[in-house]
């Protein structure tokens, strides 16, 4: 779980990583003001099977693909990247063909989300 760039509020993504947490994930919260290239850093040396971002700056036309590209330009093409935040429902289509798998926006229930990590992360190197 990781914040992008500026944004410096990170109540939701507390709550969530938590939600996460208590559904038996294990996660990794890297914390404020984290670099496209942080991210994609930490998600390889950690070995993750997801990446989850949140942002509320507005920036995630731009901070969401680059997290996307470093880590496709580093071979990883087979992890789930999902977002959320405050981001305009016209902004979601250009995020998914960028190759965000999910975007959770406002008013998601922390159940929508547990479930839909449960159902979309699988170990990776793991046949399904």
């Amino acid at each position: 779980m990781a914040k992008p760039g500026l944004d410096g509020h990170d109540r939701g993504i507390k709550v969530v990583a938590r939600a996460l947490r208590d559904a038996g994930c294990e996660v990794i919260y890297t914390g404020l003001h984290q670099t496209p290239e942080m991210i994609a850093s930490a998600a390889i040396q950690e070995d993750v099977d997801a990446v989850g971002l949140s942002i509320l700056s507005g920036a995630h036309n731009a901070l969401f693909p680059r997290v996307m590209a470093l880590l496709r330009d580093r071979g990883i093409t087979d992890l789930p990247v999902f977002g959320g935040g405050i981001i305009p429902e016209e902004d979601i289509p250009g995020l998914l063909a960028a190759g965000i798998a999910k975007i959770f926006g406002p008013g998601a229930s922390l159940e929508e989300i547990v479930r839909w990590v449960q159902e979309n992360v699988r170990p990776r190197g793991v046949a399904v």
